[in-house]
């Protein structure tokens, strides 16, 4: 996770918690005028948008007394939905056994995209199973990690 997310995380964690939910990730896109912060936000009851609108309102006023972001932005509040992207080892290890698509910084086995189930997380290194073959990745490789949903 990139230094502005991890302390957006840290910033937004407690006010999360404190209206009962568990902030699973934060994803900041820039993009001039028109960057997004997406705070993904979980429940024993699942999300629905009374949630996502009272997280809203709470982390935007966490966030326009902090001001961490200097430039224009949208906020979204959702829920990880079923194609949840993973942002932590411990968000990893919960889905070992799960197909998950991998979008990497650096190249592994001359890929930065890879599709494959979890076997094992250690530490802070992911291993997949990618058509057969164990791969090892470092989580601070992965730019971007989902869930791939089954029907």
């Amino acid at each position: 996770m990139a230094t502005l997310e991890s302390r957006l995380a840290d910033m937004l964690k407690v006010p999360v918690e404190a209206l009962g939910f568990q902030l699973w990730g934060i994803e900041y896109v820039q993009a001039g005028k028109h960057s997004i912060l997406r705070v993904f936000i979980d429940g024993e009851n699942g999300i629905n948008i009374e949630d996502c609108a009272n997280v809203s309102r709470q982390v935007s006023a966490v966030l326009d007394v902090e001001d961490p972001i200097s430039t224009e932005y949208t906020l979204e509040v959702s829920s990880p939905g079923v194609d949840r992207p993973l942002f932590t080892a411990e968000q990893y290890a919960a889905y070992v056994g799960e197909d998950v698509k991998l979008q990497l910084t650096m190249p592994v086995a001359g890929s930065r995209n890879l599709k494959g189930a979890i076997t094992q997380v250690d530490g802070q290194m992911l291993s997949v199973n990618v058509n057969g073959k164990e791969l090892v990745v470092a989580l601070d490789n992965i730019r971007k990690g989902n869930i791939i949903a089954k029907f």
